[in-house]
């Protein structure tokens, strides 16, 4: 695993009328701190990468649909340095992702429905000054293909 990415398994209390899933609790191991949430609606096939953060966290949790989060780690004298973790998340897989500051990042919706992403941001977006810098999503400089792999 990448230095700094840490994984949460989500529990979802079902009852006869439905589900209560716990998504953000500040006594988490991995929480830091809240500045913002919000959520993204996806459609199927639809990818949104790659970027990275030199000032925040991100805290992903696909709450609708599946999507694959991969995370690059191009930090360098990191001691994952150039390691790709890929994750699958959403109904199929309840987890929160802690996604590193410096790690490049991403996710496509997979499957046949939209999906839903929910995020939890250690900072305020300054639409002034975007602590966002970017990659193509095909970018040759990180060595990730998000085609289907068939094993």
């Amino acid at each position: 695993m990448i230095d700094g990415v840490q994984v949460k398994q989500l529990k979802r209390h079902a009852d006869e009328r439905g589900f209560l899933m716990e998504i953000m609790r500040t006594d988490y191991e991995l929480f830091n701190k809240f500045a913002q949430a919000y959520v993204s609606k996806n459609y199927p096939g639809v990818i949104r990468a790659w970027h990275y953060h030199k000032k925040q966290e991100d805290y992903w949790v696909c709450l609708s649909g599946m999507i694959k989060t991969v995370i690059y780690d191009c930090r360098e004298g990191s001691p994952t340095y150039g390691e790709v973790n890929e994750f699958f998340m959403g109904d199929d897989n309840p987890i929160m992702v802690k996604i590193p500051i410096g790690t490049m990042h991403g996710y496509k919706t997979v499957g046949t429905q939209p999906s839903l992403l929910i995020n939890f941001p250690t900072e305020l977006y300054n639409p002034k000054e975007p602590d966002e810098y970017r990659e193509k999503f095909d970018s040759d400089k990180i060595p990730y293909d998000w085609n289907i792999k068939i094993t």
